[in-house]
């Protein structure tokens, strides 16, 4: 079986990645689900050959495709609602054959949030997205380097309603998540720290008490069933090299606590995963990059790092 791949959106970088990634010499039998005449175009604008083929391939200059037609045809930096719904029928499309079996597991292109909301759809991301398509309660979104992981406790929510989406519940559930899905990196008991969820952790409950009435029980509670958690702890010295010591994942309140500090280390040398799925799921760590769709300047490393995550994942998931 092969590694579905969406695109995202069709204006930006997504179909770039594809089109690029088929020049190269690779292992990975790759099945992007796309508009054919949309990647075509892309690679005529690249000047980079493209032979596309409903038969699964790893020869160079070729991709094996699912074709979906799209609504209108994409201009590279020009967002256009009219095709919000191609693009989540691709992802619907490359879910389900992913829960189905047809397809080993999903690889996520950039999608713009934006324009997908402003043709009348609620999206808040592809992590909420094949959450509901999955009917799972709950998944986590982990970003991840060769060096540092970091989990989020809350995703994509405005800043003024984290505080009360931060409960014990919530907090056990994303932490029982991490501890199971781990195993797929080949670490059967994570360390995790906590991070707090207010300046210096709450400073023992003057500058807020979730620290003290939600975080530190649920930290006491999952230890006494011989879970490894640190923490709460202030947010901005979690990342130290002392603090990290010893670390596999850190677990942030919410989505600009945690993920300024990884992608200063690691943007574009990073993957995003979706931890609790019935399948796996990884993405590039970037966006749609729309003033660079069709200039052919762009970097394949985050999608490189998301595909060796996929494969990292299903190896230790073929092993145990």
């Amino acid at each position: 079986m092969a590694i579905a791949f969406t695109p995202g959106e069709p204006s930006g970088i997504g179909p770039d990645l594809a089109i690029m990634y088929a020049q190269q010499a690779r292992k990975e039998d790759l099945l992007v689900y796309a508009d054919p005449n949309i990647l075509i175009k892309r690679a005529k604008k690249l000047c980079l050959p493209i032979h596309l083929t409903e038969s699964p391939t790893t020869k160079k200059g070729e991709l094996y495709i699912f074709p979906i037609s799209a609504k209108v045809s994409a201009t590279p930096g020009v967002l256009n609602t009219d095709n919000s719904k191609y693009v989540l029928e691709t992802l619907t499309i490359a879910g389900n054959h992913c829960l189905s079996g047809k397809a080993d597991g999903l690889l996520t292109g950039p999608v713009h949030k934006g324009v997908i909301n402003d043709a009348g759809v609620v999206f808040s991301g592809h992590t909420e997205f094949f959450a509901k398509l999955s009917n799972v309660s709950k998944t986590v979104m982990l970003l991840a380097t060769d060096t540092l992981k970091v989990a989020l406790a809350t995703t994509h929510l405005p800043l003024s309603q984290v505080s009360k989406n931060i409960t014990q519940d919530l907090l056990t559930e994303v932490i029982e998540i991490i501890n199971h899905d781990f195993r797929y990196f080949g670490i059967n008991k994570p360390h995790i720290l906590v991070c707090g969820l207010n300046p210096h952790a709450g400073e023992d409950g003057h500058l807020g008490d979730e620290e003290i009435t939600i975080i530190s029980p649920v930290i006491q509670k999952l230890n006494a069933k011989d879970y490894h958690l640190s923490g709460p702890v202030p947010a901005d010295t979690a990342f130290t090299p002392a603090s990290l010591e010893g670390v596999d994942v850190v677990l942030a309140m919410y989505h600009d606590q945690g993920l300024p500090v990884l992608k200063t280390l690691g943007f574009k040398k990073s993957a995003n995963i979706t931890l609790g799925l019935p399948f796996f799921r990884t993405s590039v760590d970037h966006g749609t990059a729309l003033n660079l769709a069709g200039t052919g300047n762009i970097s394949l490393g985050s999608f490189h790092t998301a595909l060796s995550y996929f494969n990292t994942l299903s190896d230790h998931a073929a092993q145990s």
